[in-house]
């Protein structure tokens, strides 16, 4: 299998694209503008505090996604309204990859549905056996139903005068089938027949495996792999090969490791359509400060300096609900 060798080229970008170091006061700034977005948390511990450290390093997360399109057939139905039906005399049906149809864009997930040419054929309705409609189940065909209100009795129990809602009938009209006896057929439409053919079902899925390369920091693993990063390299096409001689090896195994677990769950069952492969760095600052006598931590990540808090001083809750 190629590989993709970019060590001279990942060395001279890591070199040229160094992300800026993330000073106390863009530290603060960022802290700032994270608890003005939040109704449960104070500014004046943002303002107060003093910064005693900042521990930066600069991650990579691999990603890999891979583009593909699967195809099953199942046999469906719809009311027949003496539409033209396009059945086995009108040709052979084509094979389900043989069929043409539109690709959506590239990385974008969708399903749809086409009726196989050649597949129709017209049959009677098996729900109502071609009548269109069938039995009322709520007063068995009779239209009738016992009055709810006297139970049948005509009279309600300890009075002499007749049941006003049935007038003295002991019956009412069924609101079930608004006193038909029957009802239209909901299979069929009442059409009485149905249009039976091959329906061909497409869909498209983009699938996704990321990495991102070990840290000693403690910031969640899960954040990182939403932050926004500085495009290092990406690589797309109707097939992409491992990347190897990356400057951290664990990147180069990541890239081996998700494409040979992409061609092992899609091969059997879909076409890969496109692929597509990027490494990005991903600035991840741990800030420890020095408020009211105690210290606490707080998280910048992401080159938009996004805030992860893991105990803010400053926080109070007046009954509002927290999502």
């Amino acid at each position: 299998m190629p590989f993709i060798h970019i060590l001279s080229v990942a060395a001279f970008v890591l070199q040229q694209h160094r992300v800026p170091l993330v000073t106390e006061e863009v530290a603060r700034e960022a802290l700032l503008s994270f608890v003005s977005s939040k109704c449960c948390y104070g500014s004046t511990a943002a303002g107060d505090l003093i910064i005693q450290e900042l521990k930066q390093q600069t991650l990579c997360r691999y990603r890999l996604e891979t583009f593909s399109e699967s195809r099953i057939s199942e046999w469906t139905f719809q009311p027949f309204t003496n539409q033209s039906v396009d059945g086995p005399q009108r040709g052979t049906s084509p094979r389900l990859w043989d069929i043409k149809v539109q690709v959506p864009p590239m990385f974008q997930e969708d399903t749809r549905k086409f009726q196989v040419p050649h597949s129709s054929l017209v049959k009677e309705c098996h729900k109502c056996h071609g009548r269109g409609r069938y039995k009322c189940s709520g007063c068995h065909g009779s239209g009738m139903v016992r009055c709810p209100s006297c139970s049948g009795a005509k009279r309600k129990a300890k009075q002499s005068r007749r049941c006003q809602m049935c007038s003295g009938s002991g019956r009412r009209r069924c609101s079930t089938c608004s006193g038909r006896g029957s009802k239209t057929c909901a299979t069929c439409k009442g059409e009485k027949r149905l249009l039976h053919f091959i329906q061909l079902v497409i869909m498209w899925k983009n699938s996704l495996f990321e990495f991102v390369s070990e840290h000693r920091l403690n910031c969640p693993r899960e954040l990182l792999a939403k932050a926004k990063g500085e495009s290092l390299f990406k690589d797309e096409n109707t097939a992409v090969y491992p990347i190897v001689d990356f400057p951290l090896r664990e990147i180069s195994l990541a890239s081996q490791r998700g494409i040979a677990e992409h061609s092992a769950a899609l091969s059997p069952r879909a076409r890969v359509l496109q692929q597509r492969q990027t490494i990005e760095l991903i600035p991840v600052t741990e800030v420890h400060y020095w408020y009211r006598g105690q210290t606490y931590v707080y998280y910048i990540y992401g080159t938009d300096h996004r805030v992860h808090v893991v105990d803010y001083p400053d926080r109070y809750c007046f009954g509002c609900t927290i999502i």
